[in-house]
Parts: structure tokens; sequence; C-alpha cells
């Protein structure tokens, strides 16, 4: 068994994330389904280690480290080979940029404890949560498609950061019938990728717990 964990919920798109990176990178690793409709996530023990009671969490070198990107960030650190940013500042301050367009400002107003407050709190019903879940993806998307190169990959001919964001949230855009027709860049670059072995094994469908 491996010595490197990861904390995982098979639909979470933070974790696909993770398991992208994982798998680029050639790391091997055990996956410990925790199930966010069961609130594992939120055992005490699970908590004590990762007090936001998030998922991913990856258990690596010692460590117990959170928040996908930061992950992405140790992994790249530790296991260089492929780079996910550029040692160019400028070229790795645009990777940050276009990653974040998904990670800091579509993903947090879709995950599914927002959601949930939108009908605990305010009374939506799904297809008002489903409207706010599409909203927020194409507000996203209008500025990323704009960000994205006319051909190859947002990394050029090897997939960066920013791939990696773009897959399994181009994932939740077709679970949520998003229309995807004004961003043809976008959905070029993910039908590339979702070709590349490490990000079809790390699709939500490949590693579903039977």
């Amino acid at each position: 068994m491996s010595d490197i964990i990861l904390f995982d919920y098979w639909r979470s798109s933070a974790s696909y994330r993770v398991r992208i990176a994982l798998n680029l990178k050639g790391v091997a690793y055990t996956s410990v389904p925790t199930d966010l409709l069961d609130a594992s996530h939120k055992k005490p023990d699970y908590v004590a280690r990762n007090p936001q009671g998030f998922v991913p969490m990856l258990s690596i070198d010692g460590h117990d480290l959170t928040q996908s990107l930061a992950i992405v960030d140790y992994l790249d650190a530790n296991y260089p080979d492929p780079p996910m940013v550029s040692s160019d500042p400028a070229e790795r301050a645009r990777t940050l940029a276009q990653a974040l367009v998904i990670a800091a400002d579509i993903h947090p107003l879709n995950n599914l404890r927002v959601l949930g407050r939108l009908k605990s709190q305010f009374g939506a019903d799904d297809v008002a949560v489903a409207e706010w879940y599409r909203h927020w993806i194409v507000e996203g998307f209008n500025a990323l498609e704009a960000m994205a190169p006319e051909t190859g990959l947002f990394g050029g001919v090897q997939p960066n950061l920013a791939d990696v964001c773009l897959v399994p949230q181009m994932a939740n855009a077709r679970r949520f019938e998003t229309p995807l027709e004004d961003f043809p860049k976008l959905v070029r670059i993910d039908a590339a990728l979702r070709e590349i072995e490490a990000f079809a094994k790390a699709a939500p469908e490949a590693v579903k717990p039977e």
C-alpha cells in the first residue's frame, strides 16, 4: 500500500484536480473514499486533521495537505515533472489567473454547501439552484474563453494548472446542462485533455466506488 493517501470524493471537482495532477506526475497513491453525502468529511477524526472538513486531503511525507491548488503546488515542488506552472514569473501569473477563474470564482459559488444554503435559508428549489449554478459557470467561462489559446492547450503542448482545473469544471457544466456553444476554445481544449490517460483515469466515472 502506498504511504501517499488521498481522502477523496469521486464527484468533487477539487478532488478531481488533485487526481489529475497525481496521475500526470506519476505519483502512486491510495484513495480513501470520503463521502460528502453521508458527512464522512465532518467526522471528528477527519476534522481533527482537516479543520475545514473538506475534500481533498492528501496525506504525504508526514503532512496532511488541504485545498486542491495548495496540494498541486506541493506536488509541483516535490515532483517537478511535468510542471504545472512556468518558472517565468509573467507566465506563472497568467496560468494562476486562468486557474483561479475556476478555483476561486466559479467553483466556490457552486459548492455543495452553498447550494444547500440556497435551499435551506432562501427556499430555492432545484430549478432555481440549477439556474444559479449555470449563471456562475457562464460568467467565468466568458472570461476564460477570452483567455484561452487559439490552438493547443492552456499549457501549450503539455497540460498545466489551468488545464487541470478546466476539465473538472467542464464536467460540472455538462452535469448541469450548461450551454457551451459560446465556448468553442474551452470545448476543444477539454476534449483534447480528456483523451490523455492521466485525465481519463481521474474522471469521476472512472473512480466512482462500486
